[in-house]
């Protein structure tokens, strides 16, 4: 199989990391600790959806939490990139939704073990069109999740802990950085649970992009 195309830019999917807790209340509602280092995990490929795609929710799982998040793609390959040159190096800016198995992640940090699972079902990464990075204003970017046309959750960008040029930085002084890597810059506070046949919805008004989809 094929890697999916990022819709908008036309580059395969590569690596999907994430970064957790870059919000400051996000990390308090979750009873976490402010990191004072950007929280790193991937997702596989498998979980890659886009606009109108439905998440159907495992049989097992009991309290899977919808993340709105502003997604970064790489464009070019990239190595111990500075935050000065970060800019240089992204191709793209969306919006997506990290799904998380929240009872499976709950489970997994009680008892110190790597939460991957949580966060690695089938579409459970939908993605919305991306809109080609123009050296548009990082800092200024508000990211917004609805659940059945009710708001949820808002997100500026000047907020984050880890500012988006400070996350490429940061992650290309680990890993070699390729066109088609995405990154998904972390999550507001007020995420929650979702049930069959919502639907759920993250929008970048500024850069015009969304993505929907239905839980089944």
């Amino acid at each position: 199989m094929e890697n999916p195309i990022i819709p908008g830019i036309n580059i395969p999917v590569r690596t999907i990391f994430c970064i957790g807790r870059n919000y400051a209340k996000h990390a308090a509602e979750m009873g976490a600790e402010v990191p004072k280092t950007p929280v790193v995990f991937l997702k596989p490929l498998s979980t890659i959806c886009f606009d109108k795609d439905k998440v159907e929710l495992p049989s097992n799982l009991s309290n899977v939490h919808f993340e709105g998040e502003i997604v970064i793609a790489i464009g070019k390959n990239g190595k111990n990139i500075s935050t000065e040159q970060a800019k240089d190096y992204i191709a793209g800016v969306g919006c997506g939704i990290d799904f998380t198995a929240r009872n499976l992640q709950k489970e997994a940090k009680l008892n110190g073990l790597p939460w991957s699972v949580s966060k690695g079902f089938d579409n459970f990464a939908p993605i919305s069109e991306l809109v080609s990075f123009n050296g548009q204003n990082l800092s200024d970017l508000e990211i917004r999740l609805s659940v059945n046309d009710h708001l949820k959750q808002i997100g500026k960008s000047v907020n984050m802990i880890f500012s988006i040029p400070t996350i490429i930085s940061y992650l290309s002084t680990i890993f070699t950085l390729y066109p088609g890597d995405l990154i998904f810059t972390g999550t507001p506070d007020g995420v929650g649970a979702v049930i069959r046949n919502d639907i759920v919805k993250a929008t970048i008004h500024s850069l015009n992009c969304s993505v929907s989809v239905q839980i089944a």
